[in-house]
């Protein structure tokens, strides 16, 4: 049977707490920013409302993944863990870009290099009292990969940034236009309503 696609709340409902109350207050209080932000300028899911989109996308991709792959060997972590980070790994997303009158995106100047959006996340996580265990802060910094912290004698990215990473790669690069608009094969899986697409 085909797993049902989950809207965002009841993902948030997954994640153990202290960290499910912090996000559910994270997604309360920005709803209509995070409804209205692109997910990218360009590569994926690029379209008003996108951000949320590309969160959902992962984090339903992450809840069929952890079964399937936990059913084969056990995980070192939970679905909450990959939840949690799926959730937050694009977090500055929402503030990172402007439109301009043109109606092209660009990044606001302050959050143009990676460190001054880490910071920005770090910033954010503290106003809402979101905490981490070292493997889902490993997992955040590297969710989009090693980059230059890549060595061939040790690894960088732990387990749950592995899983995390594939999740996110998954949508951005596989799926990068979906949910579609109308008709999305996946049981549930709808793009977020816009006041230009309402």
């Amino acid at each position: 049977m085909e797993p049902k696609y989950l809207p965002a709340d009841l993902l948030i409902r997954k994640i153990d707490e202290p960290n499910r109350s912090a996000l559910m207050k994270l997604m309360s209080d920005n709803l209509q920013l995070f409804s209205a932000a692109r997910g990218s300028s360009n590569n994926h899911q690029a379209w008003a409302g996108g951000y949320l989109d590309h969160v959902k996308e992962t984090m339903n991709t992450a809840a069929v993944l952890y079964e399937q792959l936990n059913g084969i060997r056990p995980l070192p972590f939970s679905l909450s863990d990959a939840l949690l980070v799926m959730f937050l790994h694009d977090v500055e997303k929402p503030w990172k870009y402007e439109l301009k009158s043109d109606g092209a995106l660009a990044i606001v100047e302050s959050l143009t290099a990676k460190d001054a959006q880490h910071e920005f996340r770090r910033k954010k996580f503290d106003e809402y009292g979101i905490t981490f265990t070292r493997e889902q802060a490993n997992a955040l910094r590297y969710v989009e990969g090693e980059g230059k912290d890549y060595s061939p004698s040790r690894r960088a990215m732990g387990p749950l940034a592995a899983f995390c990473h594939i999740c996110d790669m998954a949508s951005a690069r596989m799926w990068f236009d979906y949910p579609m608009e109308n008709c999305d094969p996946w049981a549930g899986a709808e793009r977020t309503l816009t006041d230009d697409k309402q």
